[in-house]
C-alpha cells in the first residue's frame, strides 16, 4: 500500500479542488518516469521480450508532454505493472515501478510508487548483505534528479509517506546515527550494482 487513506490536496489537481499545478503534476510523471527507468533494465535483462513497462514509461512521458490521454498513461501503467505478476525479486519491483510512473498521470500521489518500487528493485539487485545500502544510493539518486519545482513536495511527501512506502525513503540513516533531516546535501555519486545511469 503506498497511496494514504486520506488524499493530500496538494496532489490533487487545481480543477479536482486541489493545490497541483499541470505543470508541477507532469514534473512528478516525467520524475516518476525516470526513477522507473533507471531500474528499468532489471526487468528487462530477466524479460527481454516483454517491451511492457518500457511503453509504460513512455506513456508518462508522453503524457506528460501532452500526446496521450490520461487514460492512455493510465492503460499503459496497468499493462507494465501486470508484467510484473509472475516475477519476483528486482525485475518485478522494476515492472511496478514503471507501471506507478505512468499512473502518476491519473493519480500524482502514484510518485512515490515508482521511486519506492525502485529503491525496493536496486535492494532486492545488491549482492547479499548490501540491499540497504544499494537502496540508500538509489534514494539519493533519485532525490538529486528531483526538479526544484517539485522538490519539497515530493520529500515532504517521502517523510509522511515514508511508513506505508516499507521505509525506503530513510537515504541518510546510518546504523547508530539519527537521521539527517530530509534536505539536498550535494551530488550522490555512482549508482548501486548492476544499474547503469541513464543516458
Amino acid at each position: 500500500m503506498i497511496l494514504p487513506k486520506d488524499r493530500d490536496p496538494r496532489f490533487v489537481t487545481i480543477r479536482r479542488g486541489g493545490t497541483l499545478t499541470d505543470s508541477d503534476h507532469q514534473l512528478l510523471a516525467l520524475w516518476a518516469a525516470l526513477c522507473a527507468e533507471h531500474v528499468l533494465d532489471l526487468f528487462e535483462s530477466a524479460r527481454p521480450e516483454d517491451s511492457r513497462p518500457r511503453r509504460a514509461i513512455e506513456h508518462a512521458r508522453a503524457w506528460a508532454r501532452g500526446e496521450v490521454t490520461m487514460t492512455q498513461a493510465r492503460s499503459a501503467g496497468g499493462h507494465g505493472m501486470a508484467a510484473a505478476r509472475d516475477l519476483r525479486g528486482a525485475a518485478r519491483h522494476a515492472a511496478y515501478a514503471a507501471g506507478q510512473a505512468a499512473v502518476v498521470a491519473h493519480v500524482a500521489a502514484h510518485e512515490l510508487g515508482a521511486a519506492a518500487y525502485a529503491i525496493k528493485a536496486a535492494r532486492a539487485a545488491a549482492p547479499e548483505g548490501e540491499g540497504e545500502s544499494a537502496g540508500r544510493l538509489e534514494c539519493r539518486w533519485q532525490r538529486d534528479q528531483l526538479p526544484e519545482a517539485i522538490r519539497e513536495l515530493v520529500l515532504d511527501d517521502q517523510r509522511l509517506r515514508n511508513d506505508i512506502c516499507w521505509s525506503v525513503f530513510d537515504c541518510w540513516e546510518r546504523v547508530g546515527v539519527p537521521a539527517l533531516p530530509i534536505k539536498r546535501i550535494g551530488p550522490c555519486v555512482g549508482t548501486h550494482p548492476g544499474v547503469a545511469p541513464p543516458v
